[in-house]
């Protein structure tokens, strides 16, 4: 136990520090891959929608089983091998799977190309992090696009790998990683992936939904510590009215925390793929959105991730405490 917590506390200041260095191989993109592998080959339109929910679980076999497999071998050797480099290993993994620097930097590009005053620039910099299309976003649209995906993937970048990586180590933090990604990738609910993905989306949403509450209340205590720039009993109030005004049952968790604590109204219409997506609208337009509300959404964040954290290897060292 004292080696997964030393593993866990290691990868979360490395994920701070580096983040995700596009120079090295990242086991996500390798699972990406295979995802994409077995789409190609199995999704098939003059398959009956049945067969291809069929097919979908199968990838969602493949793509939790083989992956955690590898994990499992690789941690199993390292630990073998030498304490130290079980640790190593494990930490390095730990890095891999957590999204906060990331999600930081990625966000800070769009926050930054304001200071040129190119909109198509601030366009191509937050398309690189959003799913929507952002050719007719305005200014205002850009930031509140930026700060929503902040939100949301405080939660699934961050705090739900972190609580699965805390509670089963890299394995079950590789098999959440997976899982996200497969809904990432195939959980949409077009034509051309609604059958083949509905395992997918279904799994994610089950790991999803205790962690994302979680999020949301480590958020709304976030926003409290930080206090001044964010309005925590707001945060409270939207989060109680909008927390499920989103065909997900977990993305508007977070999303409505941090309207709340920002002041601002998030989600409302959008397109995808060239079509038009009416969704309702979350939290109220207190004030105009401004790019400093990429910084503070980066705030809360930061914060909420790093208060799970410290709660996380408090309750570990706790756990060790009693059964030693």
């Amino acid at each position: 136990m004292y080696y997964h917590m030393s593993a866990l506390a290691l990868g979360w200041i490395l994920d701070l520090i580096i983040g995700d260095p596009y120079c090295v191989p990242h086991p996500i993109r390798w699972i990406g891959r295979l995802i994409g592998f077995l789409e190609k080959h199995l999704n098939d339109s003059e398959v009956s929608p049945k067969r291809l929910k069929l097919r979908g679980l199968l990838i969602v076999i493949v793509t939790v089983l083989l992956p955690a497999l590898v994990t499992a071998v690789l941690m199993i050797a390292a630990y073998r091998i030498h304490v130290i480099a079980g640790v190593v290993t494990e930490a390095v993994i730990t890095c891999y799977m957590l999204a906060c620097r990331s999600l930081y930097n990625e966000s800070m590009k769009v926050y930054k190309s304001f200071d040129t005053d190119d909109i198509d620039a601030s366009r191509k910099a937050v398309s690189m992090i959003v799913g929507r299309d952002t050719a007719a976003l305005d200014k205002a649209g850009i930031i509140r696009a930026t700060v929503e995906t902040v939100a949301e993937n405080a939660s699934d970048g961050v705090i739900a790998p972190l609580f699965y990586l805390a509670v089963g180590g890299p394995v079950l933090g590789i098999i959440y990683k997976s899982v996200n990604t497969m809904d990432s990738m195939i959980g949409y609910k077009d034509k051309k992936y609604k059958d083949i993905g509905f395992f997918a989306a279904k799994l994610d949403d089950i790991l999803n939904f205790f962690p994302a509450r979680l999020s949301a209340v480590m958020m709304i205590t976030a926003a409290f510590i930080l206090g001044r720039d964010f309005d925590g009993a707001s945060a409270i109030k939207i989060y109680r009215r909008d927390r499920y005004k989103h065909a997900s049952p977990n993305s508007a968790q977070c999303e409505s925390v941090c309207a709340g604590a920002l002041g601002l109204r998030l989600a409302g219409p959008a397109s995808y793929f060239g079509k038009r997506v009416d969704k309702p609208y979350i939290g109220d337009a207190v004030k105009e959105a401004e790019p400093a509300d990429i910084i503070r959404a980066n705030r809360l964040m930061i914060v909420s991730a790093t208060a799970t954290f410290t709660v996380f290897e408090a309750l570990l060292w706790l756990i060790t405490f009693v059964i030693k």
